[in-house]
């Protein structure tokens, strides 16, 4: 009898679920309201760590509430510290970022439109692309001390693969029919450069430069444990010596926001520029 009552209740939940996924289910009727969902999940997120923290499921000493880390940030702002932490990492990551685009758009675009370059560098490049920034820590100290030099350079490598790798891709996927097309209109070599496989190329090399964006904050951690006296990755090292997983914290959310301003600020302005791309 009970066996027959609860198959008779599964089938009634099953018809059920039937009918709400012919009518599309209550999730898949919900509309997207942009950045009210993201907004709403942060929240809930900060919520939950909260109070699973204040009701001891977390340790409060290695995972301190959300609040806590909160007054411990304002309290860094009160004394300078965050200022001249965020200044220096900021200098640092956009300083590597510049110079390591700089180089992997040039040489994107050599070894993507000259055979000859890119049997000659194409290789080489392969060779050391596998090969992390951070296992390069000890060898940058060595070849520069410890001073801004080896954190420029571990950054300006850790972006450099990303941007050449995209902008080489791009040159190359140039369709063909486009670049026959502007020589039997009679575009010399540099039209043909700059108004036709430079636009193609473009997208491929923003797409590069996002990526690098997000290295170089990645790297930035790495490279400021080399010796520096400021920095998000210098206070992050500093405090798990003192044992301050708080300021810890406020280290590591504060490299987040910073790395997902400058990908919403670098996305919103690449889709104004590159318009004909849409």
């Amino acid at each position: 009898m009970e066996i027959s009552k609860t198959e008779g209740a599964l089938n009634e939940a099953g018809s059920m679920l039937l009918a709400a996924s012919k009518r599309g289910g209550w999730l898949q009727r919900v509309k997207p309201t942009g950045g009210l969902a993201g907004i709403s999940s942060i929240l809930l997120f900060l919520f939950v760590w909260e109070m699973a923290a204040r009701l001891r499921l977390l340790d409060p000493n290695f995972v301190p509430p959300p609040t806590v880390v909160v007054a411990e940030a304002i309290s860094m702002v009160q004394t300078r510290m965050l200022v001249q932490d965020l200044a220096a990492s900021l200098k640092r990551s956009l300083g590597g970022f510049a110079l390591g685009s700089l180089i992997g758009i040039a040489m994107g675009l050599l070894t993507g439109r000259v055979q000859l370059l890119r049997q000659l560098f194409e290789p080489i490049i392969q060779l050391f692309r596998p090969i992390p920034s951070i296992a390069f820590v000890p060898l940058a100290i060595l070849w520069f001390g410890l001073g801004e030099s080896p954190k420029l350079f571990l950054i300006t490598y850790g972006v450099f693969f990303p941007v050449w790798l995209n902008t080489h891709v791009g040159v190359g996927a140039v369709d063909i029919n486009y670049i026959r097309a502007a020589k039997c209109l009679g575009a010399k070599d540099r039209q043909l450069f700059l108004e036709v496989v430079l636009p193609a190329a473009l997208p491929f090399v923003v797409a590069g430069l996002r990526l690098g964006i997000a290295v170089s904050f990645i790297v930035l951690v790495a490279a400021e444990m080399t010796g520096a006296s400021a920095g998000l990755g210098f206070r992050i090292e500093e405090s798990h010596l003192i044992f301050r997983a708080d300021r810890m914290l406020v280290g590591l959310l504060m490299l987040g926001i910073l790395g997902a301003t400058a990908d919403a600020i670098f996305n919103f302005v690449s889709s104004k520029l590159l318009f004909w791309s849409k």
